[in-house]
């Protein structure tokens, strides 16, 4: 495969001349360097220095020696302008990639000062809440001790206050309980009349049809469970689920005693 090569610019007149070399280096450049010193004037400085080169001389050293003076006259012929304005345009690009490291080394070193300083606050406040803890801590221990210091010694403790349980019949423990509930004791004018109509202020009295049971005649008999399990047979524990029923939907006796008087029930 044969490739091109130019002949230096000392060769002006012949510029486009090109000399084919084969690949395999057997053809020489002989002929090309006699052609090119003929064609120059006898007296040019090229042709002297090409008639001065030994017969011998390959094609690579000649090809070498051309690339080498082609790079010498461009750089003679280039402007000298042309060759100050990239010197320039070479040492702002310098310039400018160095600002940009300094400011980007300052701005990491604000930022771990930044980093520094917020540690240090936080330590700061850190140790300022734990001083101020165990201040407190010191502080309300002394109360402590001082209030301990001054109570009394402590007395014996009493026995509990035993509970009394409203005794007597039926009517006598429910106006007992009437107060429990907030209620005054003519609330009973209403009650007695109610559970009188109801019942007759029997335990045991059932209504043979609806299955109602028990003095507030509770319907079925077994939610006054929830006020005790002897609510069969026990009188207290079936006024006190009747008080509560009458209290959360009537408000109190005689409002119960009215809805009764009205509408047959309560």
């Amino acid at each position: 495969m044969a490739r091109n090569i130019l002949l230096p610019s000392f060769l002006s007149t012949h510029r486009s001349r090109v000399v084919t070399v084969a690949a395999a280096g057997t053809l020489t450049l002989a002929a090309a360097i006699s052609a090119a010193v003929v064609s120059l004037p006898a007296s040019s400085p090229a042709a002297a220095k090409l008639s001065a080169r030994p017969a011998a001389v390959s094609a690579a050293e000649f090809a070498l020696a051309a690339q080498n003076q082609q790079l010498a006259d461009a750089q003679a012929a280039r402007p000298a302008a042309g060759g100050t304005q990239q010197v320039l345009a070479f040492d702002r690009l310098q310039a400018s990639v160095a600002q940009r490291k300094q400011l980007a080394a300052a701005r990491e070193a604000a930022a771990k000062a930044a980093a520094r300083k917020a540690a240090a606050r936080e330590a700061a406040k850190r140790r300022a809440a734990e001083q101020a803890a165990s201040a407190a801590a010191a502080q309300q221990a002394a109360q402590s001790a001082q209030q301990a210091a001054a109570t009394p010694a402590a007395q014996p403790t009493q026995p509990a206050t035993t509970v009394t349980v409203p005794s007597g019949s039926a009517q006598q423990v429910a106006e007992q309980m009437l107060s429990q509930y907030g209620w005054s004791s003519s609330q009973f004018a209403c009650l007695q009349p109610l559970w009188a109509l109801e019942s007759g202020w029997s335990v045991t009295a059932e209504n043979p049809s609806s299955g109602a049971y028990g003095i507030p005649q509770a319907l079925p008999g077994s939610k006054m469970a929830s006020a005790g399990a002897d609510w069969q047979t026990d009188a207290a524990t079936q006024i006190r689920w009747g008080l509560t029923y009458i209290q959360g939907l009537y408000g109190s006796p005689c409002g119960a005693w009215a809805h009764e008087q009205a509408d047959g029930w309560y």
